[in-house]
């Protein structure tokens, strides 16, 4: 077990590196936000013109990496939207059983099908060197290929999860034993 713990801490090192980085593109989202909404005010009232399609797509493509990035970074920290009415009151085991199923059932499963499904629409995209429509757009085709990084990425995490759950349900199993055990 101690080879696939290795394995989970690798993964999780990873997706924690990955996530420091998304910390910085959310601030340098926000910054091209805050420059999108000045200028466009200034442009209004002076007419000198510093916004563009550049600066507006480029503040779409830095929420649509911090999304896709920080996936597998609210999956390690639990950051995630969760029902937690029931979960919440359930014991560790259950907890545990439940989030190695679903991960089994759910997350995995899904990362693979958008894996299958989005690599024809990615490559096309890089063949084709994909461009916005719009006059002064961004490249599309490096943007579509976060797709699929940011889903091996959510896969790795996945297994990383899988992992851990399977070590937290033996040493539970293991302590019930010991307790009972040390009871007779």
């Amino acid at each position: 077990m101690e080879r696939w713990l290795k394995l989970a801490r690798a993964i999780d090192r990873l997706n924690l590196w990955v996530g420091r980085l998304v910390y910085w593109l959310v601030l340098l989202m926000v910054l091209v936000g805050a420059y999108n909404a000045v200028v466009r005010y200034l442009d209004r009232y002076t007419g000198i013109g510093l916004s563009s399609n550049f600066y507006i797509e480029l503040q779409w493509y830095l929420f649509s990496l911090v999304f896709l990035l920080g996936a597998a970074y609210a999956l390690q920290r639990d950051a995630h939207v969760r029902v937690d009415v029931f979960y919440g009151r359930l014991s560790p085991r259950a907890r545990a059983w439940i989030n190695l199923l679903g991960t089994v059932l759910f997350l995995l499963p899904f990362c693979g099908l958008v894996l299958w499904v989005s690599w024809g629409w990615v490559v096309n995209s890089w063949t084709v060197k994909e461009m916005s429509p719009d006059p002064g757009g961004l490249p599309r085709y490096p943007l579509k290929a976060m797709l699929p990084v940011a889903f091996v990425l959510l896969a790795l995490q996945g297994v990383s999860m899988l992992i851990h759950q399977i070590a937290r349900l033996r040493q539970l199993e293991a302590e019930t034993r010991q307790d009972g055990l040390g009871k007779v």
